[in-house]
């Protein structure tokens, strides 16, 4: 039995949902998201409610089902409140600039940075050292934030890059006399 599979999906008021033979489509005030459900998990659908079962007990399809059950509710998610992944810029003259669907980063190399947004995701830079990421796909937000986050990796001698928030980097000591 999955832990994560069994549990239900609860659905906002101003969240609608549509399952047209597995195809799953999650509309809200944030932007459309569609799901192929797996052809081995069954969908159900209750008052505002999902609720996902698998066709038989076997390994593949119990991973099936938790990893769909899962894939749903960030959807329902991402469509009614939204993710935000927040980056802060650490080091001297890094800086950031939001201009329409354009990052513009200053990380230390001899050009600027620049980084196109898809579409559904948006950018913010409140300070010059500070980015927030938003968009209704959790998947895409964070591959977002992985990619600029893979032009400066934090070192661990300065602390220096760009580094997710909550994000821990161990800092190591630098040579000894």
């Amino acid at each position: 039995m999955s832990r994560v599979g069994k549990n239900e999906i609860v659905v906002p008021n101003d969240v609608t949902f549509a399952n047209d033979n597995g195809h799953l489509t999650v509309k809200g005030k944030f932007g459309t998201e569609s799901y192929t459900l797996p052809e081995c998990v069954l969908f159900e659908k209750t008052d505002n409610k999902i609720k996902l079962q698998p066709k038989d007990q076997s390994m593949r399809v119990r991973s099936l089902w938790g990893t769909a059950q899962r894939t749903v509710a960030n959807m329902v998610k991402g469509v009614s409140d939204g993710f935000t992944v927040n980056l802060a810029l650490v080091g001297v003259g890094y800086r950031a600039n939001v201009v329409g669907n354009r990052i513009t980063l200053q990380l230390g190399f001899s050009h600027d940075v620049v980084y196109d947004l898809p579409a559904g995701i948006t950018a913010k830079c409140e300070k010059s050292t500070e980015i927030a990421i938003t968009g209704s796909s959790k998947q895409t937000v964070g591959q977002i934030a992985a990619e600029i986050r893979n032009y400066r990796k934090p070192e661990p001698y300065k602390g220096k890059g760009v580094i997710r928030e909550n994000e821990y980097v161990v800092r190591k000591e630098g040579k000894k006399k």
